[in-house]
């Protein structure tokens, strides 16, 4: 009897809203699996064989261990997206950032604990492509009797959005970096790993949301596409925006929600029509002259008692060039600012920082498709080169060589950002991180530059929160453009758009010692160097220190 109790609290340790555990154990397998859409099939990267992967789910204030075990022929890292990983940067899991890869055959226990956070977040594989198949949900729930700060819904669902690709991903990025030109776009869009009706595959289903009449669902959703920001909205349905990158913000309803890679927005929905089967739609935004997949990703939202023959009531999606819509979305993001949760921005800023992202073009004598040359991308000119050995070993067991501490805080050179490029569009390369003294204060405007294109880059921060305190079109200025910053309630998140052809200025407590990776969560551009790190040091004391590393660490 006693194994059979032990049995089922662990499984309900698995479903944290029916029982209070401190430590959720999950076991994630990552083996091949081949898997049919778009009417042909290919073996994908898994997690337990799932695309979407599974969900982890925790409460606020619980330890997860993940043991990661790899079954496939490849090297693999995997990134929970968003936790903060106080002290634990060796759970953090960019390869060759804070940690070295689970070979082919080994295992890895990622051991962090959710620290102030709730919400909705997630997870995905922390090396080459491999995230296009390999990512899932982590879903956190408010510690035990603590209320959300808005009516509670009577159901909750996780709705992932992704890419698909009818050819290996790795295959795709592989040939771009031979030809030093950009990757073909993906094939279509997915809403929980099916992309819907397509016209040319008529046998290929896609999600359903059930529900019931005059019932509330909070949808949790998830971009997990590698390289495109997506319009999410439901036909007749309006949904009440409650949370972001798992951080509470003051409720607001929308027909359309913008939601950037490696961003999570979670949505009330009301099924207050009755009866009825109305679309669900995901599509691209891209305001920029640059290719995108133009395939409308879609899912049903289906009333219990309507039949399924009945016809599905569809919506229009923005234009993939609808700025303005995705800026009412943005602009109307403000934190919850509450008693409970407050938005402790920094008001003294310690280091002031200006670093431009964007596009250039080097010299590659082998990439004739280029003529010669590739593109690339960079931080404040700095292509960003991956080491051998992880930075964060790196720098707790002072091996020398692999980086150096001199990135810069200021671009190099001056030019208008967003107006005609230099004549020169060449990259320096390099291993360099920018160093922080423990608890030290940072504002940091990321600039978009014009060279070859202005684009959003939706910038990606490990290890912290960052409030979004400003934001505009053109190029920064730093005598005029603060007088008009938010320092009273920002969107608090940890990945944030830059404008096309403009800038965005955030600020954060360096409060986490470690080695913190700051990279585009458009994929291709973190391939070709739109990287960085933070070094932040020690504070005083074993509490304000990383902890040393687990003896399981993986070698390089």
């Amino acid at each position: 009897m006693e194994s059979w109790l032990r049995i089922l609290f662990l499984f309900a340790c698995l479903f944290p809203a029916f029982v209070e555990c401190r430590i959720r154990r999950y076991n994630f397998n990552v083996m091949m699996k081949t898997t049919t859409r778009l009417c042909s099939s290919k073996p994908i990267a898994t997690v337990n064989g799932k695309f979407p992967g599974p969900t982890i789910y925790a409460r606020e204030g619980d330890n997860v261990l993940v043991n990661v075990v790899n079954h496939a022929k490849f090297n693999v890292s995997i990134h929970w997206h968003g936790v903060r990983q106080l002290r634990t940067g060796w759970s953090d899991g960019p390869a060759y950032i804070t940690q070295c890869p689970i070979q082919p055959g080994q295992n890895y226990v990622y051991n962090f604990t959710i620290t102030g956070q709730r919400g909705t977040l997630f997870w995905h594989a922390h090396i080459l492509w491999l995230r296009a198949t390999m990512h899932g949900a982590i879903v956190i729930l408010p510690k035990l009797g603590v209320p959300y700060p808005f009516p509670k819904p009577d159901h909750e669902a996780v709705v992932v959005l992704a890419e698909w690709w009818k050819s290996d991903t790795e295959a795709v990025i592989n040939q771009a970096i031979k030809s030093g030109l950009a990757p073909n776009v993906s094939d279509a869009h997915t809403i929980n790993g099916h992309p819907g009706a397509i016209s040319n595959c008529p046998s290929q289903g896609g999600y359903t949301l059930s529900v019931d009449p005059g019932k509330s669902y909070m949808l949790r959703v998830i971009n997990a596409a590698l390289n495109e920001e997506l319009f999410f909205k439901i036909a007749g349905h309006k949904m009440t925006v409650v949370e972001v990158d798992a951080t509470y913000v003051k409720p607001f309803k929308t027909d359309t929600i913008i939601i950037a890679p490696g961003q999570t927005t979670n949505v009330i929905v009301t099924a207050d029509k009755g009866s009825g089967k109305y679309m669900v739609a995901a599509s691209p935004f891209m305001d920029a002259p640059i290719a995108v997949d133009n395939v409308t990703a879609t899912a049903t939202l289906h009333y219990s008692g309507t039949l399924a023959s009945s016809i599905t009531t569809l919506t229009n999606t923005p234009p993939k060039n609808a700025t303005p819509v995705a800026n009412n979305f943005i602009d109307s993001l403000r934190s919850l600012n509450s008693k409970k949760y407050p938005a402790k921005v920094p008001k003294k800023v310690d280091h002031s920082l200006f670093f431009t992202v964007g596009l250039g073009i080097n010299p590659c004598s082998s990439c004739k498709q280029g003529n010669g040359s590739r593109v690339v991308a960079s931080i404040n000119n700095v292509t960003f080169v991956m080491p051998t050995v992880a930075i964060l070993q790196a720098h707790f067991f002072g091996i020398k060589g692999v980086y150096t501490t001199d990135f810069p805080q200021n671009p190099p050179f001056k030019f208008n950002y967003t107006g005609i490029p230099p004549t020169n569009l060449a990259t320096m390369s390099g291993t360099k991180v920018y160093r922080l003294p423990y608890n030290a204060t940072v504002q940091l405007v990321l600039q978009d530059t014009g060279i070859i294109s202005p684009e959003n880059h939706p910038i990606h921060l490990h290890g912290f929160n960052f409030f979004a305190v400003g934001k505009g079109i053109g190029n920064f200025n730093p005598k005029t453009d603060p007088n008009n910053f938010n320092l009273v309630d920002p969107v608090e998140r940890n990945t944030i758009g830059v404008p096309s052809g403009g800038w965005v200025a955030i600020r954060f407590r360096a409060d986490n010692p470690g080695v913190w990776f700051m990279h585009c969560h458009l994929e291709i551009h973190t391939t070709w160097g739109l990287k960085m790190a933070f070094l932040v040091d020690n504070g005083k004391g074993p509490n304000e220190s990383l902890l040393p590393p687990p003896k399981d660490l993986p070698k390089c």
